[in-house]
């Protein structure tokens, strides 16, 4: 028999609109792998709530191999060192992938291909990555002209179907089991909520996406209402892969109404992919090299700020219900997410870079490209973003985008308060006993905000 072919999977765990699938298919046997490769990664292995869904979306891809005659080898270590062991003890030569972005991910490539013939296919953006360029031939740094060159090139190209079948080897490698990871949280587990909120796995994607295809006609009117299930909580789905952009794109450009909003967020998806290719350390370093001169706050007061944020423990109730909801459920309310960024960053002056690293380890969506991006852009930091001026007023914010609603499930400690005070109790003079004071009036955080821009300026 010919020898088999391997398919490494990584962020892209689905069977439909698979293309390194459908290549490694006609190659014959295919022996499916995922390699739990903390050490490519270093410092930027993954955090806890993505292994709680690496875990359950893992089981849910051998399960569906299974159910097409596969199954789905675990290992783990350095990607080239497993996979070179795999092909010496199958016998395969060639590996098939999807092809990754992130810069260990474009390191572990380069040191696979050393050991094996690497097949890499795009397959997990609408268009790969740095091929969206100027008339000059230059990439993008801002997002508005990307989008309209990106939006000319759509639709994407029609998803491929899942395989009826693939084919087994004679003999199936050894592999490790799930359990032997230990990615779920035990010594406590804090998953409770997660379990409650969501399905990972390809299955749990087409039913989230089916969902809100429901409602995405209305889209941009309900997006920024927290208390509205107006999200597509898909992010999480597309992150691992689970769905494809171009499946989400064909599954809602017939919805009508304000569907182009949420293509409009696929596109900048795409663009937080196009910086990282010029960027590659975004998420450590600013886009504006002026803002290396901010003033960050530090010491004891900061780190007491900061653990208060995690917390959700600020005095601000938009603030504390979004954090909240993050360590519930590992994930955030969209409109929130800028509120709770923006909050750190300018009205407690810590470092973006604190909150980036809590979001990648608390989000189920922590993605290196967009989390970088958006925790840039709301800085003014990145080079494309809002202006260091523009300071986001929680308070207004809150009573504008109808939060009550959302405080209540979160802050049970003003579930009781009427909507005219819960948004400011403590200006209404009705905070709780139970409920923190503010860390810092709003007028002085922003005239400290504000000085603290003029000084880099």
């Amino acid at each position: 028999m010919p020898a088999p072919v391997l398919l490494w999977f990584r962020r892209d765990l689905r069977l439909a609109d698979q293309p390194a699938l459908a290549a490694a298919l006609g190659a014959g046997a295919v022996i499916p792998v995922y390699v739990l490769d903390d050490e490519t990664a270093k410092h930027r292995a993954m955090g806890g709530a993505s292994r709680w869904w690496l875990h359950h979306s893992l089981a849910a891809l051998d399960a569906a191999l299974r159910d097409k005659g596969s199954r789905l080898i675990l290992r783990r270590g350095r990607s080239e060192e497993a996979l070179g062991r795999l092909a010496e003890e199958t016998g395969a030569d060639t590996a098939h992938c999807i092809r990754h972005y992130e810069p260990w991910w474009r390191n572990a490539e380069r040191a696979v291909a050393k050991r094996l013939t690497l097949c890499c296919h795009d397959g997990n953006y609408l268009v790969p990555p740095g091929t969206v360029t100027s008339g000059a031939g230059t990439p993008y740094k801002i997002f508005t002209p990307f989008w309209r060159t990106l939006r000319e090139r759509m639709p994407p190209a029609d998803p491929l179907r899942a395989p009826h079948g693939i084919a087994a080897p004679a003999k199936w490698p050894s592999s490790d089991t799930l359990d032997d990871w230990k990615l779920l949280p035990t010594a406590p587990d804090w998953a409770g909520g997660f379990r409650e909120e969501w399905t990972p796995g390809e299955d749990g994607a087409h039913k989230r996406l089916q969902r809100f295809r429901n409602h995405a006609a209305r889209y941009d009117d309900t997006r920024n209402l927290p208390s509205i299930e107006g999200s597509s909580r898909l992010s999480p789905h597309l992150h691992f892969g689970e769905v494809s952009p171009a499946q989400v794109w064909h599954a809602l450009e017939g919805a009508g109404g304000q569907v182009e909003e949420y293509l409009r967020e696929l596109g900048w998806r795409d663009f937080a992919q196009n910086l990282i290719c010029q960027y590659p350390d975004y998420a450590a370093k600013n886009g504006r090299p002026g803002f290396d001169a901010m003033a960050w706050r530090s010491g004891e007061e900061a780190e007491a700020d900061l653990r208060a944020w995690q917390r959700g423990q600020t005095g601000y109730p938009i603030v504390d219900a979004g954090m909240r909801q993050l360590w519930a459920t590992g994930w955030m309310h969209n409109r929130v997410r800028m509120i709770a960024a923006s909050f750190l960053i300018k009205h407690l002056l810590i470092d973006w870079r604190a909150g980036e690293r809590w979001f990648w380890d608390t989000l189920v969506d922590a993605d290196y490209g967009s989390n970088a991006v958006n925790w840039q852009w709301v800085s003014g930091s990145g080079v494309d973003s809002s202006q260091w001026s523009r300071v986001m007023a929680p308070l207004s914010q809150s009573e504008k985008f109808d939060a009550a609603g959302y405080i209540r499930q979160w802050v049970p400690e003003l579930a009781k308060l009427p909507d005219a005070v819960i948004h400011d109790p403590e200006e209404a003079g009705c905070r709780p006993c139970a409920y923190p004071r503010k860390r810092i009036s709003h007028r002085d955080a922003r005239e400290r905000a504000l000085a603290a821009g003029r000084a880099v300026r």
